[in-house]
């Protein structure tokens, strides 16, 4: 067998699924396919040149007085995402002789550690920047001790509930003290350090409750109340509270307070529309569609909703489906491609997304979202020329791939539908 060497398998890792995770992290949902992304974000911030409204200068009869245009700077600091994966070295080596058998042993925590960051990624892309992945009901008890025999069972309320931001192996992190509205505060407890970390172990969609296992002084309080876990509090990513990339609930959402550095207003907020908690109706999605065109000048391009939203606009929308009627010879195969909104400039995609909220539509302008990377956008990290870096005490060896980025989205050129019945 020829020598084992880090640096050959290191080349070899690179050749076989640099692209392929590229194309994974550009191509893997509709959205993250179509939004602008650079790798050119460099210094301690960057300061994009904002328009807020046209040069007063004009007038007749007489000749006006100029007026120059507002134009401000919105600044965006990078935020940093990781995802990391272990490999088993005894195996890495066994494969070492045949590039085969090297791309067969990789193949399945490669692609599970992309998965894991492109999921997280469209995540973070429909959230508001703060990480957190759903808050308590308020009112069912926490049970458990936090152990693989008896887990801590808290139950998320209903109004922001999402069973997709809740996977089984992920590692979260209770924060409290949360108020309403943009003004979150709080803190995570145990801060940065990992001593409070909790793993799901289960995920129950009916009742919306967590099964947990780890350590957390706030869950065994709840326990021995008994009390419940509080609307003031709530779960996110190991360490990862207030320190995500901007995303579409927090940018369109926005109605007070600062983005980007820039003073929320007429000419920077997005259109709003409250359905009220009513069901959707055609009418309130031309609402959106014509008051962002009357704002901006420019209509949506691409419409996104979660699964249970996209059903009912099935319905609203029946005389648009395109169905597919394939060869007769072959059975069992009927269905539709999809749904178009047809808006005063032509026909808009409607696509869902399992990461948007239950009770929003969003509707975008994808040329007015960009995500900025640092040098070299979301990667393998190799800075010490190795893919593959040891651990400390276990004879495994990780593989970090991430990126510093944040996202960039213009709020007037979008519209969102919120408050929408489930």
């Amino acid at each position: 067998m020829a020598e084992y060497s880090i640096s050959e398998q290191t080349g070899l890792f690179l050749t076989l699924f640099k692209n392929r995770s590229a194309n994974m992290y550009n191509s893997a949902n509709v959205l993250e396919g179509r939004i602008k992304k650079s790798n050119d974000f460099v210094g301690k911030q960057m300061n994009i040149e904002t328009q807020l409204s046209f040069a007063g200068g004009y007038g007749a009869k007489l000749l006006p007085q100029g007026n120059p245009s507002l134009v401000e700077q919105a600044v965006i600091t990078a935020k940093k995402h990781y995802s990391r994966v272990f490999v088993d070295r005894e195996g890495l080596k066994a494969a070492s002789s045949s590039k085969g058998a090297f791309q067969t042993y990789l193949a399945f925590p490669v692609k599970k550690t992309v998965e894991d960051f492109m999921r997280n990624m469209s995540r973070i892309l429909f959230g508001d920047g703060s990480g957190i992945l759903g808050r308590g009901d308020g009112s069912t008890n926490v049970t458990g001790a936090g152990s693989s025999a008896s887990p801590y069972i808290v139950t998320m309320r209903s109004s922001d509930w999402n069973i997709a931001n809740f996977e089984e192996k992920s590692i979260v992190q209770v924060v409290t003290g949360l108020n309403a509205g943009d003004n979150l505060g709080g803190s995570a407890e145990g801060g940065d350090s990992v001593t409070n970390l909790l793993t799901i172990v289960a995920v129950n969609k009916a009742s919306k409750q967590i099964s947990l296992v780890g350590t957390s002084a706030v869950l065994a309080a709840l326990v021995a109340g008994p009390s419940p876990f509080a609307t003031t509090a709530g779960l996110v990513p190991q360490r990862s509270y207030l320190a995500e990339a901007q995303g579409l609930s927090g940018v369109l959402m926005k109605t007070s307070g600062t983005l980007y550095g820039l003073t929320v207003q007429r000419r920077w907020q997005a259109v709003q529309v409250d359905a009220g908690a009513s069901g959707i109706v055609v009418d309130m999605m031309n609402d959106v569609m014509l008051q962002v065109e009357q704002a901006c000048g420019e209509a949506p391009n691409m419409i996104i909703c979660n699964y249970n939203q996209y059903r009912k606009i099935l319905a609203q929308l029946e005389d648009q489906k395109r169905y597919n009627l394939p060869n007769k010879n072959v059975k069992g195969h009927l269905g539709f491609s999809g749904v178009e909104y047809m808006g005063t400039s032509g026909s808009v995609g409607i696509f869902v997304d399992r990461f948007c909220p239950e009770d929003k539509i969003f509707f975008l302008n994808d040329k007015y979202i960009q995500r900025y990377h640092r040098p070299g956008g979301a990667e393998w990290f190799q800075d010490d020329k190795t893919v593959f870096l040891r651990t400390v005490d276990e004879d495994v060896l990780e593989a970090r791939y991430g990126s510093y980025m944040e996202n960039f989205i213009t709020p007037s050129f979008h519209g969102v539908l919120h408050n929408l019945a489930k």
